[in-house]
């Protein structure tokens, strides 16, 4: 009787092993998001390279290096060494007053255009718009006479000041989400004996969160990054330069240390980064949740 034993294959012969379930869902994952993650590498690839120019040394820096061989992490403390802290004390109270004070101004205007009733009201909108449409260099010739009279020029307060007074862009979207809230919460507390003003803000204006978070995260990113209007009213006076101003100086004492530029750039954007990555549900909320209802 011939006994017949079976031999393995040759692995050149062998069927190969399935594939983990765990590793198809990642390609099939990878394959659906293909586009999104083309899209996020674009997008993150200059922040890469801001940071790595950023750690390299002089050589490298001025080289074709894409990875630097030593992390030079002293060119961050060349930064700090100039006047940088001022920059950003600078900077963080023009964004923080102005945040502040667009606030007290544009949330009162923002619920009386939107719950009550007047005779101009939609002329009021329509101005609103229209002051929204109105570039700033148009009013900057009359307003820094106006301010040189005051004394101010030379400080960061008449870019602060006005917000005191309103700002068309916030009261517009502030109006657009508190027109979606239902009256009938309003009428409630009114039936309960609540006042106009306790109403607004017992009421209505914790519904409207997302919409005071956005506006507030929008006012703050475009103060932290405005150049045009303390370069035109702080610029004489480089104990009131913000980080805008002062990174175009940096620059130009240092054009050829591309990686001391990009240090000073990376301090400048990472707190614009920190401060949206902590607050992005509340700006996210707010963008998607504030329609166009007229």
């Amino acid at each position: 009787m011939t006994v017949t034993v079976d031999r393995p294959l040759p692995a050149s012969q062998q069927r190969p092993a399935r594939r983990p379930r765990r590793t198809r869902l990642t390609l099939y994952w990878i394959a659906r998001h293909s586009l999104a993650i083309t899209l996020a590498i674009i997008f993150l690839a200059p922040f890469f390279f801001l940071f790595l120019t950023a750690v390299m040394t002089d050589d490298e820096a001025l080289s074709g290096s894409l990875w630097p061989s030593r992390w030079a992490w002293s060119n961050f403390a060349d930064v700090f060494g100039s006047d940088m802290w001022l920059w950003i004390r600078n900077t963080f109270m023009y964004a923080a007053l102005a945040t502040i004070f667009m606030l007290i101004s544009s949330v009162p205007v923002a619920y009386a255009m939107a719950r009550f009733r007047f005779r101009g009201r939609k002329l009021s909108f329509v101005l609103v718009i229209t002051m929204m449409m109105l570039p700033p260099q148009v009013t900057v010739v009359p307003m820094y006479i106006v301010w040189s009279r005051f004394g101010l020029t030379g400080t960061l307060w008449p870019v602060i000041l006005p917000l005191l007074f309103t700002d068309a862009f916030s009261i517009f979207l502030l109006r657009q989400f508190l027109i979606t809230i239902p009256k009938d919460y309003a009428d409630a507390a009114r039936v309960d004996g609540c006042g106009e003003f306790r109403t607004m803000f017992r009421i209505i204006l914790p519904m409207a969160r997302p919409a005071i978070g956005a506006v507030a995260l929008f006012q703050f990113f475009y103060a932290w990054n405005d150049y045009y209007g303390p370069l035109v009213y702080a610029s004489q006076d480089p104990g009131s330069w913000t980080l805008a101003i002062g990174l175009a100086s940096f620059r130009a004492q240092h054009h050829v240390e591309w990686n001391l530029t990009m240090a000073a750039t990376v301090v400048t954007v990472v707190p614009v980064i920190v401060v949206f990555f902590l607050a992005q549900r509340v700006f996210i909320q707010g963008v998607t949740l504030t329609g166009v209802k007229g």
